[in-house]
């Protein structure tokens, strides 16, 4: 088995996930493609923690370069380095992967708060405010009370599907970086490559 094969599959994984994380955490500045909501300060508060560019963006790319870099298509190291320096560097990856988990986890708590906060919104009384956080996300199965938001238009459905997507892909990218800490303390015992015959090539 490789195992630094494995985390070169983790690493591309986790690029793509990064990359709609960021994308996501973007679209929740524009509802319904707006700019003016943003500019007049009319968002949740938690699309201002940078949950999905920060947490599970740009913190998730840095382990996810170093996990793609493990492994050679001959599994015979990293830089020609010999078998200690190839155990190390599977070692070193769990410290890549403790920083993703402490990303994605941003990443999920942010979201989580955020659906259970629900959107800022223009209510039927004329003034901004989050009406549905008293609900402690009870609004989220009760889609008939959504209509209580005026403006944005369908500013719930935008609200609860992004955050959703961040929850999400956060708590996939969690997963992710977790399974590489099992294989990164695993590939650094046994090395790039476990079986007997690959051993003898490397």
């Amino acid at each position: 088995m490789c195992y630094g094969k494995c985390a070169r599959c983790i690493g591309h994984s986790l690029v793509w996930l990064a990359i709609v994380c960021i994308v996501a955490n973007i679209l929740l500045y524009f509802p319904n493609g707006e700019t003016k909501y943003a500019s007049e300060d009319h968002l949740s508060h938690f699309v201002w923690f940078f949950s999905g560019i920060i947490g599970g963006g740009l913190l998730m790319l840095l382990p996810a370069f170093i996990f793609m870099g493990l492994e050679q298509d001959d599994c015979c190291g990293c830089g020609g380095h010999e078998n200690c320096g190839k155990r190390c560097a599977m070692f070193s990856s769990v410290l890549a992967a403790l920083i993703g988990i402490a990303g994605s986890g941003y990443c999920v708590i942010v979201a989580a708060l955020g659906l259970a906060e629900g959107p800022r919104c223009l209510d039927a009384s004329g003034q901004w405010n989050y009406t549905f956080a008293n609900t402690e996300g009870g609004y989220l199965l009760d889609s008939s009370t959504w209509s209580q938001c005026i403006e944005p238009k369908h500013a719930v459905e935008w609200n609860v599907s992004l955050f959703s997507i961040l929850l999400a892909l956060g708590g996939i990218e969690f997963i992710l970086c977790l399974f590489q800490i099992i294989n990164g303390v695993l590939g650094g015992i046994c090395g790039y490559c476990c079986s007997r015959q690959q051993q003898y090539d490397c």
